[in-house]
């Protein structure tokens, strides 16, 4: 199979996939990342040829040399997007050249080769549209896609980048995840902990800021908390994250609402959620506002009413509401404690896009097949 960027994919799929009672079983209550489809999508990248080798095959483990270069210098990155079941029975993924663009960027940062958009997009294209039953409907539903891409050179002591890379994306069908309604997190601000510094890898969606995570987000729920949220590296005062996941402010109340987010500084990630939703609260007559955020501004605004809301957004959840803060000085409320209107109004608007019940005005979906 040639795609539109030249790119032949050798399509070989399985000749055993999963029977269609076990792969409803399994959409039944799919949960969120414990089932994968059938088939993943391989391409290969050496220094001096390029990207080859583009495949479809059966869902299978790897095999690594023990001094394979990503196991000792982490050469990774990844990126997370979804498709969607739309009405009309067609699949649909949501703004995957945003995700792309991402991806090349979290590549350059990395020392990685850039992988075409258009490749990227095609890559995606040909595993949903073999796996395409997997796709679940009704509700939330949808098929978590998870592109990455890895350093796959032999050698130990090399003072560079590597020459060799493989990669990859793999889907799993993914439930609701707020399947008995949506409910806000209580969050931990770390001051002892930081995710991202300037010049670092903050805004590249690599592993090693994951790992370099779980010892403050094991710290928040000691600390009775949800979620950890990240301040900045220098100052320790300015709101940057909250875990994985990208925040908001909702400054005011009703149709005069602005809402806020912390502003780009190199150390975020720039979330495709974050970024539609600028967009849809503009749409819906919000002001939007990016800015930076201190925990004395955070605290101040929830004691005096100027913030009325907070979310947090990303990929897997949409958005999230958050509650209630704690941190080694003080603890506080936000608003009543239970999700916003605006809040709510903003995750209903972006899931109806995407799940093709409200106009799709951007150009965001991008059909499959």
């Amino acid at each position: 199979m040639t795609t539109a960027s030249g790119l032949t994919f050798d399509l070989k799929p399985s000749a055993h996939p999963t029977p269609a009672a076990e792969r409803e079983a399994v959409l039944a209550n799919p949960g969120f990342g414990r089932h994968f489809t059938d088939h993943m999508v391989t391409i290969r990248y050496s220094e001096g040829r390029g990207w080859y080798d583009a495949q479809l095959t059966p869902y299978a483990p790897l095999e690594l040399d023990p001094a394979t270069m990503v196991l000792h210098y982490g050469q990774e990155i990844f990126e997370g997007l979804k498709a969607y079941r739309q009405p009309d029975g067609s699949v649909a993924t949501f703004r995957p050249e945003t995700n792309a663009e991402r991806f090349r960027r979290s590549a350059r940062r990395l020392g990685m080769p850039e992988l075409p958009v258009e490749t990227f997009v095609e890559a995606i294209d040909v595993l949903v549209a073999q796996d395409g039953d997997w796709v679940p409907s009704g509700g939330e539903q949808s098929l978590y896609l998870r592109p990455f891409m890895i350093a796959t050179e032999v050698g130990l002591g090399i003072n560079r980048p590597a020459q060799e890379y493989l990669f990859m994306v793999i889907a799993s069908p993914a439930g609701a995840y707020f399947p008995r309604g949506v409910n806000p997190v209580s969050v931990w601000l770390s001051k002892e902990y930081v995710r991202a510094a300037p010049g670092g890898t903050g805004e590249a969606k690599c592993g090693g800021n994951y790992a370099a995570s779980f010892l403050a987000q094991a710290e928040a729920v000691r600390q009775g908390c949800d979620q950890v949220v990240w301040l900045d590296a220098v100052e320790r005062r300015w709101v940057e994250e909250m875990g994985g996941m990208n925040l908001y402010f909702v400054r005011g109340t009703g149709d005069a609402a602005t809402v806020v987010t912390p502003q780009l500084t190199g150390t975020l990630l720039p979330g495709v959620t974050r970024d539609s939703l600028l967009t849809i609260a503009a749409d819906l007559g919000y002001g939007t506002a990016e800015e930076r955020i201190s925990t004395e501004d955070w605290r101040r605004g929830n004691e005096d009413g100027e913030f009325s809301e907070v979310f947090a957004c990303g990929t897997a959840a949409v958005i999230t509401p958050v509650g209630s803060v704690k941190s080694a000085d003080a603890s506080w409320s936000v608003g009543d404690g239970q999700p916003g209107e605006i809040t709510m109004r903003l995750r209903q608007t972006l899931v109806g896009i995407q799940t093709g019940e409200i106009e799709d005005r951007h150009g965001w979906l991008h059909r499959v097949g």
